[in-house]
């Protein structure tokens, strides 16, 4: 189980699109089915990220897209 952190703008890592910030996780094909939900379930708990999209590639690499809500801030002064 691999979490990307490879820096190709378009498509790894941190990216804000809209309202959403996008995070890219790549599970490779040895990775177990309990072991890659565990890891998305405690992301989406403790993150605060929902799953956006899944990708399983030829070579059975997953690479799976999880978005969150940005919050901005705004001053009251």
């Amino acid at each position: 189980m691999e979490i990307s952190t490879t820096r190709r703008p378009a498509v790894q890592g941190w990216r804000a699109r809209g309202e959403y910030a996008y995070r890219v996780l790549t599970l490779d094909r040895g990775t177990r089915v309990n072991d890659a939900r565990r890891l998305l379930t405690e992301e989406a708990e403790y993150g605060r990220w929902e799953l956006a999209r899944t990708l399983v590639q030829a070579g059975g690499e997953r690479k799976v897209w999880l978005r969150r809500k940005i919050i901005r801030a705004v001053s009251t002064l």
